[in-house]
């Protein structure tokens, strides 16, 4: 059995997806260069109160209470992608018949969905869910499935053998529009062909199907044979099955410029909780977001506008499916970074991944909720400024102390398998040495009391780092430092008795910064006694530091 999803007015559903205020109102959707622009798609009640597709829109003036909008293919192809991501979640083959229409095959998914009409209400729910409103047709052959659901609104099951039955009420006009790209006909030829259907008194599928084969194919050749089978409900095919894209994007053209961040915010929050629904449906989680505004510049004269691009990626630590927790921090990083110019067009992608697999404690979740943490962090970045909350690295320099703070993401756990030879290693040694141990008579009192001495012989000796290292003003006598007196503590200061050095260093001099320091080791007389200290100069400024002190 094959399933059949189509959305009637394709071009306006795909609008009021992102305007669902808009459904309980009159729309049309209009195309071309003003002042000719025309209706090209309209919904049901604007229908009901007499607008008619091909009028200008200088004839809609008389209608007050229309909603004009101008067609977005940006907006018909992210509704479409989420249509497709609808149907793979049912069945894993299905053919993309054209923008707004999907077949799908529900051949061998009753045990894991049920029976067919709960399979098809099931469907039409799940699409509801995304936005949009669809008729679904379930017949046994797919152009059978495709003319029920453009012919019959709500849900349509035909059983099998029934098909010439069901579908000889459906006019000859659905059955031309539905396969009009098949059979290569244009709007002139299809117009012609409903003519000649007409001057013969065929305004019905059965009409069309109850006529002898041998006559129509003398007259009308192999398409009208090819018609009268689809009128029957009688042709048979396989489908072309689309291979699935794992490309989760939503995209947004502007009527008007946005200045404001809270109307962005409400526009980006219904894009984000459309892309976490279709991700939901493939069972994903989100790594990474990119955001694209198009921003409406003026150039120098002030004659002429053009567009320019302004990107922004959030990279998240662990994958996320929270579309108030994606809203907050894209906030906060439109606040910290603003776009500095009108928006007239939005695009949202995402970068898909496998969820985190998480197991709960038996009384309390996990703390902290990873998606708590990261706005957590992205609130205090936007106190503290950026690149002053994450996690430290080390730079590839020899500059001593070199380090810069990265977005926090999580290391992923080393395999079990190095840590078993490890292991394995470690107790192959502890064997070894217990055989060593207990072979080895030779002399262990004397090894061991050698070890001791030397242990005691050398001295340990730990630098203690000031953070930050402390302003110093130092007098020279012969290129050697011979006093000191720290800026920020009264504690450090006296007569340099003994020194070492110095030892310099320098670097990045192909870089804007550069280094150059001359490190020494001094003594400073105390009340206890004499202390160490770590005296530092940096050779591009002149300046002289405390930098440690040694224990």
């Amino acid at each position: 059995m094959f399933a059949c999803i189509f959305i009637p007015d394709f071009s306006v559903q795909a609008i009021i997806r992102f305007e669902p205020e808009l459904r309980a109102r009159s729309v049309a959707v209009l195309t071309g260069r003003s002042p000719l622009e025309k209706v090209v798609a309209l919904n049901e009640r604007a229908r009901q109160s007499g607008v008619e597709v091909g009028a200008t829109k200088s004839q809609l003036e008389a209608w007050d209470d229309l909603v004009l909008r101008a067609r977005s293919e940006s907006q018909e192809t992210s509704a479409h992608a989420a249509l497709l991501d609808c149907a793979q979640s049912f069945s894993p083959e299905v053919e993309d018949a054209s923008p707004g229409t999907v077949l799908l095959n529900l051949a061998g998914l009753e045990p894991l969905l049920g029976p067919l009409p709960k399979s098809a209400h099931d469907l039409a729910r799940r699409v509801s869910q995304m936005g949009l409103e669809a008729n679904i047709a379930v017949a046994a052959n797919p152009d059978a499935a495709l003319l029920a659901a453009r012919g019959f609104p709500g849900v349509t099951l035909i059983p099998e053998g029934r098909e010439a039955e069901r579908l000889g009420d459906l006019p000859v006009d659905v059955l031309l529009e539905s396969f009009s790209s098949s059979f290569s006909f244009d709007v002139e030829q299809a117009a012609r062909w409903v003519e000649t259907f007409d001057r013969w008194g065929i305004r019905k599928l059965r009409a069309l199907a109850a006529l002898p084969e041998v006559p129509v194919s003398e007259r009308l050749g192999q398409q009208g044979i090819r018609l009268q089978k689809l009128a029957r409900g009688a042709a048979s095919r396989n489908l072309r099955v689309l291979e699935p894209r794992l490309i989760f994007a939503e995209s947004v053209e502007l009527e008007y410029p946005i200045v404001l961040l809270e109307p962005l915010a409400f526009l980006l929050n219904r894009m984000l909780e459309q892309l976490c629904a279709r991700l939901r449906e493939r069972a994903l989680a989100v790594q990474e977001l990119h955001l694209n505004l198009e921003l409406a510049t003026t150039q120098s004269n002030g004659c002429a506008s053009c567009t320019k691009t302004f990107t922004r990626t959030l990279r998240l630590p662990t994958p996320m499916l929270d579309a108030k927790v994606f809203l907050k921090l894209l906030q906060l990083d439109l606040q910290a970074h603003p776009p500095g110019a009108p928006i007239v067009k939005i695009h949202l992608s995402a970068n898909p991944a496998r969820p985190r697999a998480l197991q709960s404690g038996l009384f309390q979740p996990v703390f902290p909720e990873p998606e708590k943490l990261e706005l957590t962090l992205a609130r205090i970045a936007g106190i503290v400024g950026e690149g002053r909350v994450g996690s430290v690295e080390l730079l590839d320099t020899h500059r001593e102390g070199a380090f810069a703070v990265r977005h926090f993401a999580p290391a992923e756990p080393a395999s079990a398998e190095p840590k078993v030879k490890h292991e394995a290693k470690q107790s192959g040694n502890r064997k070894n040495d217990m055989f060593m141990q207990e072979n080895d008579s030779l002399c262990p009192v004397e090894e061991n009391a050698e070890e001791s001495t030397k242990e005691q012989m050398s001295a340990v000796i730990a630098l203690r780092l000031f953070r930050p290292p402390l302003g110093a003003s130092v007098t020279l006598r012969e290129a050697e430092p011979v006093r000191m007196r720290c800026l920020e503590r009264e504690d450090i200061a006296g007569e340099i008795v003994w020194n070492a050095g110095p030892w310099r260093s320098s670097g990045d001099w192909s870089e804007q910064e550069g280094w150059s320091r001359e490190e020494w080791d001094i003594a400073v007389p105390a009340e206890t006694g004499l202390v160490l200290y770590r005296l530092v100069q940096d050779k591009l400024s002149g300046n002289w530091f405390v930098e440690g002190m040694y224990d």
